[in-house]
């Protein structure tokens, strides 16, 4: 399963596999954008950095947060952008999109809709048997990602 926490700045990423009702992280980490990046650049940069992901692990599903009400358009919008493209490049590998509120995978997660990311974060290290806790915030966003499937659908 390959969680994606898409930003516009930064997308974070997540692999887990479960296996004799075990989920264990398969890898995780982030893309950042370059300062310099034009928008078609970030764009097919991502493109290419997804596909490269689901080429190498194989997910049976790609997950990705669902976009939220928020107050700054400009972001909302580059968010939108990149999850067009994350969809576009789990679609065209032939891998099932599923997307998830915020809200839904901190509650699947954590079990309150309403927790922080630190405790996202300690519960994704506690679930998934980690030494410590998976960062940064868009790395361990994207493993919540994928446990929330996990857990709804496996």
């Amino acid at each position: 399963m390959l969680g994606i926490d898409p930003g516009g700045e930064i997308t974070g990423y997540g692999v887990v596999r479960k296996s004799g009702g075990i989920t264990r992280m398969i890898a995780c980490g982030t893309s950042r954008a370059r300062p310099e990046e034009s928008l078609p650049d970030k764009l097919c940069r991502i493109f290419n950095f997804i596909r490269e992901l689901i080429d190498l692990h194989q997910p049976q599903f790609l997950v990705v947060e669902d976009i939220f009400y928020g107050k700054n358009v400009q972001s909302l919008k580059s968010i939108g952008q990149v999850r067009g493209v994350i969809i576009l490049a789990g679609g065209l590998a032939g891998v099932p999109v599923h997307e998830y509120s915020p809200r839904e995978v901190k509650k699947a997660v954590v079990g309150r809709g309403d927790a922080s990311k630190e405790q996202v974060q300690r519960m994704v290290q506690a679930v998934l048997g980690l030494d410590a806790p998976p960062k940064p915030f868009d790395a361990a966003d994207a493993l919540a990602l994928a446990l929330c499937h996990s857990h709804r659908c496996l």
